[in-house]
């Protein structure tokens, strides 16, 4: 008689365990007569590489740098390749700092040599690389004792390991790597006025995300464990515009529109007033702060990445490229709402650090972002 426990334990062997992996990788759908010509640019983070990605979900370039990604890349203006890394030496003051840690912002060529480099140990999330040597970035800093007992909110007794807060700083520094800009939410923001949100640890406030530079001058930024937006005054620090959790959910990369309005993912996490958990794509009108548009699933529990997340809207053609950051999910939805491209990744490894090992032993395909270029904005691949 066959052993039929053994045949079945076999046979559970040859299915393939990663869920994300099973329900099937690579291109998924693409309507070729709507879909923008270009290429995805994808930072896997898992990984020390960064790939184009054609409209066929083909690899179209690959670039493999020394050190694993830190959050995401972008292509800047000269055709470069702007990269936030993590450093393996850098300071690890609680957890999750060896999970959206970076330290190494670099600028390389096609080749993958670096033509400029600025480290900060303790940068985390975001740094927007102007293309000209200047990066905007975020980066944070142990508060006092008693400034940590002020900050208001979040989880009893779960300071950093030092039993402090560490607290965001938003810097901007030159080609040479010297400081020319900075505020620190320590000193211009109020700690009744914004609190961590009660599920969120008290080692790390306001978590800000995403950094981005107004055209006005001022600096837009996305602070996800208080579920805020602000504008703050590049001249005198203060805060300008404020959009609360009334409106968004653990938001990230909020960027300003040519019409002056704001896009960004609101993921959707402990969102205010609903019983259950979606993500969706939002423009806010400033002046308003109404949402004039947004994009979420027919059945909104299909579209949610829990953390993490990215929308760009497509100048050129209105359409706008989201990443479901948590799956590796890239799509483009057209002017009329409707998707007409995905692709999920199928870059799957695990996390380096042994510390996140311990926690995340799962393969993932996760990525933070992901932005979207025409053929004429990558000359040196397209011609």
């Amino acid at each position: 008689m066959p052993d039929t426990a053994s045949s079945q334990a076999s046979s559970a062997t040859q299915v393939d365990q990663n869920s994300l992996r099973r329900r099937g990788v690579g291109l998924i759908a693409s309507d070729t007569s709507s879909v923008v010509p270009g290429y995805v640019l994808v930072a896997p983070l898992t990984s020390n590489k960064f790939y184009l990605i054609d409209v066929h979900g083909e690899v179209a370039h690959t670039w493999t740098l020394e050190h694993w990604n830190g959050r995401h890349a972008r292509l800047l203006p000269n055709g470069n390749l702007a990269v936030n890394s993590i450093d393996p030496e850098g300071p690890r003051p609680f957890f999750f700092f060896h999970k959206y840690g970076g330290g190494i912002m670099s600028e390389v060529n096609q080749l993958g040599q670096i033509i400029r480099q600025h480290r900060d140990p303790y940068g985390h999330h975001d740094a927007y690389h102007y293309g000209d040597g200047r990066i905007l970035y975020t980066r944070m800093e142990s508060l006092s004792e008693e400034d940590s007992r002020c900050v208001q909110g979040g989880v009893p007794g779960s300071e950093a390991d030092d039993g402090r807060v560490w607290a965001d700083v938003v810097r901007e520094v030159d080609g040479e790597g010297k400081t020319v800009w900075e505020w620190k939410v320590n000193d211009h923001l109020d700690k009744q006025r914004f609190p961590l949100q009660a599920h969120y640890p008290r080692e790390h406030w306001p978590l800000i995300n995403s950094v981005y530079p107004l055209r006005d001058g001022n600096v837009l930024m996305s602070m996800r464990s208080i579920s805020a937006v602000l504008i703050v005054s590049r001249a005198t620090g203060d805060v300008l515009w404020h959009l609360d959790s009334s409106t968004i959910a653990q938001q990230h990369n909020a960027t300003e529109l040519p019409n002056g309005n704001i896009l960004l993912f609101d993921n959707g996490a402990f969102r205010c007033r609903e019983s259950f958990q979606y993500s969706r794509v939002i423009e806010v009108c400033r002046e308003t702060k109404k949402i004039v548009w947004h994009w979420r699933d027919a059945a909104p529990e299909r579209f949610y990445s829990p953390f993490m997340g990215s929308a760009q809207r497509l100048e050129q053609s209105g359409h706008t490229l989201v990443c479901e950051s948590a799956f590796g999910r890239v799509f483009e939805i057209n002017g009329d709402g409707m998707v007409c491209w995905e692709w999920i990744s199928p870059f799957f490894n695990r996390y380096a650090e042994k510390a996140l090992l311990d926690v995340f032993s799962a393969e993932s395909n996760a990525m933070f972002r992901a932005y979207k270029y025409t053929p004429d904005q990558i000359p040196w691949l397209c011609t």
